[in-house]
This record gives structure tokens, C-alpha cells and sequence, in this order.
């Protein structure tokens, strides 16, 4: 079996990567007090957006790769809540250091992680068509 070059629009990849940061801010404003959607659909979004954002960065990298990476990385984020200094407590207290870095380690978190990378590999292999995935410079 012949391995199919990937070559991923970094257009869509990025448009993608912003349009989920987008949803996850506005999940949390809008439908904030919808308990559902505050405590599992922001995380799942945010490693969505992790999901794309590597995609964007490592164009080349096979879904695997960009995957694995993605988990490595969200779970990595998530198990450094379980550490507490005045400096990164610092950082979690502004508002993009709390975005980015949470606040406490949540095992469910880990789950929606999961499913959001899940569903990005989806999105990659059924939803973006293959002609933004494949071949020249897109």
C-alpha cells in the first residue's frame, strides 16, 4: 500500500484553527451557564482548536502524528494545573493565561480531550476535502 502525501491548506487549517477558538469563546459567553456545554464542550473545542492548530503548523505531519501530538499536548496542559507556584498562578490569573494554562486539574477534562481530537481527526478524513489535503502548495 502506497502512503498518500499530505500537504494541508494552511487557509483552511487556519481559518479552521480560528473559527473553533471562536465557538469555544463563545460557548463559554454565550451558553455559559448551560452546565453541559460549560464543563465538557469548551474542552473538547479547546483541543479541537489544538487539533487544527498543529495541523496548520506541521502541514506535512500524518493525521497519527498531528493526533498524538495534540493528546501529548492537552494532557500535558491539563496534568501542569496539578502544579502551583506564584508565577504560573500569576499567569492562570490573567484572562488569556487562564484560556490557555485552566486552572485545576479535572480528570473529565482528559476525556474531552480526547473526543475533541477524535474529532478532528474526523473532521480531517470525512469533512475537509481531500483537495486541501493532497499534492502542491495550497
Amino acid at each position: 500500500m502506497e502512503k498518500r502525501s499530505i500537504r494541508r491548506s494552511r487557509l483552511i487549517y487556519g481559518l479552521s484553527t480560528v473559527a473553533v477558538m471562536l465557538l469555544g469563546v463563545a460557548s463559554r459567553h454565550f451558553f455559559g451557564e448551560v452546565f453541559f456545554i460549560k464543563a465538557y464542550v469548551g474542552d473538547m473545542l479547546w483541543a479541537l482548536m489544538v487539533f487544527f492548530g498543529l495541523a496548520f503548523t506541521f502541514r506535512q505531519w500524518p493525521v497519527a502524528a498531528i493526533a498524538l501530538s495534540a493528546v501529548v499536548f492537552s494532557y500535558g496542559i491539563e496534568a501542569s494545573q496539578l502544579y502551583h507556584a506564584p508565577l504560573i498562578d500569576g499567569l492562570r490569573a490573567t484572562r488569556l493565561g487562564g484560556l490557555v494554562l485552566g486552572f485545576s486539574f479535572i480528570w473529565s477534562d482528559l476525556v474531552c480531550y480526547s473526543a475533541g481530537v477524535l474529532a478532528g481527526v474526523v473532521a480531517e478524513r470525512y469533512i475537509i476535502p481531500a483537495r486541501f489535503q493532497t499534492g502542491g502548495r495550497l
